[in-house]
């Protein structure tokens, strides 16, 4: 078949368009390419933040970590040095009721034994021999709790144990706290063991006048 002049100008306008297609193709895909490329670098941007975020959260926490140990130390040499002051203050007013009120000769502040590597810790032990031959134990607490009774009591069945040379002694526990509830004293009470309270700056037995003490 022969190829008119009119036949290679419709091929070339068909060559021509096909051309402007490919080309628009072209920018299309080149477009496309230049976004996916843009949105790589966002997103490893974003994750470098994310990680510079991750990398100061874990510095943070470690910072935070510090400081609440710091705390915790705190609170605890704060709650040691008021244990201290209570005891402290304790000292000179149980001292003056010992003496006084129960007669005994020797008095003395934290009382520290170990036997067979069990442990006795005593805020005041107080005794005289003779003819009294009694010795008393005394609790000092900022606020008094249930547990402390148990405490006191198991204080005062191992006592022995721990002083032989106090086995022939009558033995008696006093529990003195800065603060203690009227429900708890009435139980101190009903375990036979004296009750001190604050009173101007003091401590000063709290004890009903029929009061009968426990002999351990």
């Amino acid at each position: 078949m022969a190829t008119t002049s009119e036949d290679v100008w419709r091929l070339l306008a068909e060559l021509t368009t096909a051309q402007k297609e490919t080309d628009r193709q072209l920018k299309e895909t080149d477009r496309q390419l230049k976004e996916v490329s843009q949105q790589q670098k966002e997103t490893e941007l974003l994750l470098k933040e994310v990680s510079q975020q991750q990398k100061e959260n874990a510095q943070q926490q470690k910072e935070t970590d510090k400081q609440l140990k710091e705390l915790g130390k705190q609170i605890g040499g704060l709650g040691a040095k008021f244990g201290s002051f209570t005891e402290g203050l304790a000292l000179p007013s149980m001292e003056t009721i010992l003496r006084q009120r129960f007669g005994m000769e020797v008095v003395s502040p934290s009382v520290r034994a170990s036997k067979e590597g069990q442990h006795l810790e005593i805020d005041v032990l107080a005794y005289t021999n003779g003819e009294l031959n009694t010795a008393y134990i005394v609790e000092v607490k900022s606020h008094a709790r249930q547990e402390d009774i148990t405490q006191l009591k198991s204080i005062l069945q191992r006592f022995r144990r721990f002083f032989p040379e106090h086995k022939d002694k009558k033995l008696y526990g006093i529990l003195a706290a800065v603060h203690v509830s009227s429900e708890l004293r009435e139980k101190i009470l009903q375990e036979g063991f004296y009750v001190a309270r604050i009173h101007d700056q003091v401590f000063e037995l709290d004890i009903p006048d029929n009061f009968q003490p426990r002999l351990y």
